[in-house]
């Protein structure tokens, strides 16, 4: 096993990697005590028919390594870059490097194209197309202590050895479905800055909350906006700033002074700190003397709409049907969410976009508009035309 911690080395295998036409990339990383993760070991293999090579680049032991060579792999079109999974990934190569790897493959993405099932796992995979058993023994790993146990490297190892059969079935089958179009419309998400970009001015949209009050939200986007600033700024997580049912009881009860804060049931220990206080009750008075023309407006959308609930479990059937037919993913296609606005009279709904459209959204169309029928027989539901 070898391990990489200089950038002349990395440099070299980045080189022949480039004459392949694939290789296989993983990644470990820490998340829980910081906002942003941080990067502990990556895992690189080449095809079997291109010696095989696998490694381990450790940017710990080697702290003075520059990944700029790995940079200018993943802007190599002639080498197809291969993870599993890849949205974390690709947010630690966006946010330290500023790129994405292109061309760009996802097993997990690929897999559900392939009938797979929704979010499949890599062990899944491994077991049912490389045809082997993952060691389970160093999944808990601390990936940020050193030094790495053998088996640990063989572990991190295995995350890409795998993945080279895996691709290369997936690959084919795609091939052979002629969905390469469908693959590359969900992997444009995956390259999207804006995936991976939170800004604290919008942070207030990733909060579930029922309460339509502009007053309510508008104390709500400005504790969210806080707590974001703080959390990026500090590298801390959200939840250490204040959890979420903190942030809707601060912007329920509005508190004005620390005695006020200071009564906060769900605040923690650590949001009482004197800098994170001082930060929410200014976040709050911001709410609080917000202009009404100023404040977030809630969505107006799908709880509003009204379902016809036939419609909708109609649409379910068809989707079911589709899927089956395809072999792809039903959650893939359409959401319970997407179904059930098509059934309230949406149209702007993911479902009836891009591929999809093609795949489902165009007979839901019809069948909301009493062009087709289901019709059932034996186990196979059929599209009759009317």
């Amino acid at each position: 096993m070898r391990t990489i911690t200089t950038t002349e080395d990395l440099a070299a295998f980045c080189e022949a990697a480039k004459a392949a036409p694939y290789v296989t990339i993983d990644t470990e990383f820490l998340r829980e005590r910081t906002y942003w993760s941080k990067l502990c070991l990556i895992q690189l293999a080449l095809p079997p028919a291109r010696d095989g090579e696998a490694v381990l680049v450790d940017p710990i032991e080697g702290e003075a390594m520059s990944l700029e060579p790995l940079y200018d792999l993943f802007r190599h079109k002639a080498t197809v870059k291969v993870f599993h999974a890849a949205r974390q990934d690709l947010e630690i190569f966006f946010v330290e490097g500023k790129v994405f790897p292109d061309p760009l493959f996802d097993t997990q993405v690929a897999a559900m194209v392939c009938g797979f099932g929704e979010q499949v796992g890599y062990e899944t995979l491994v077991k049912k197309i490389a045809r082997e058993n993952l060691d389970k023994t160093s999944r808990f790993t601390d990936w940020s202590r050193r030094p790495l146990s053998d088996a640990q490297k063989e572990y991190a190892l295995a995350d890409v050895t795998h993945l080279r059969v895996i691709y290369e079935w997936l690959s084919a089958q795609i091939d052979k479905a002629d969905r390469h179009s469908w693959v590359a419309e969900e992997l444009s998400i995956l390259t999207d800055p804006a995936t991976y970009t939170v800004t604290p001015e919008d942070a207030w949209l990733r909060i579930k909350t029922r309460t339509s009050s502009g007053r309510f939200l508008a104390v709500v986007k400005e504790l969210a906006r806080f707590r974001e600033s703080y959390a990026q700024s500090h590298n801390v997580p959200r939840a250490r700033v204040m959890k979420d049912d903190a942030l809707l009881e601060l912007a329920s009860t509005r508190p004005a002074t620390m005695e006020e804060l200071g009564r906060s049931r769900l605040l923690q220990r650590e949001g009482r700190r004197a800098d994170i206080a001082e930060g929410i009750l200014a976040a709050v008075k911001a709410g609080q003397e917000m202009r009404p023309e100023d404040m977030p407006k809630p969505d107006p959308s799908r709880e509003q709409l009204q379902v016809n609930p036939a419609l909708a479990d109609l649409l379910r059937v068809l989707l079911k049907a589709k899927s089956e037919s395809l072999g792809v993913a039903s959650r893939l296609i359409a959401s319970s969410q997407d179904l059930d606005a098509i059934a309230a009279g949406a149209r702007n709904v993911e479902a009836l976009t891009g591929w999809r459209k093609e795949a489902f959204g165009e007979e839901a169309l019809r069948l909301c508009r009493g062009e087709i029928a289901l019709a059932a027989k034996g186990h196979e539901v059929r599209v009759v035309r009317l």
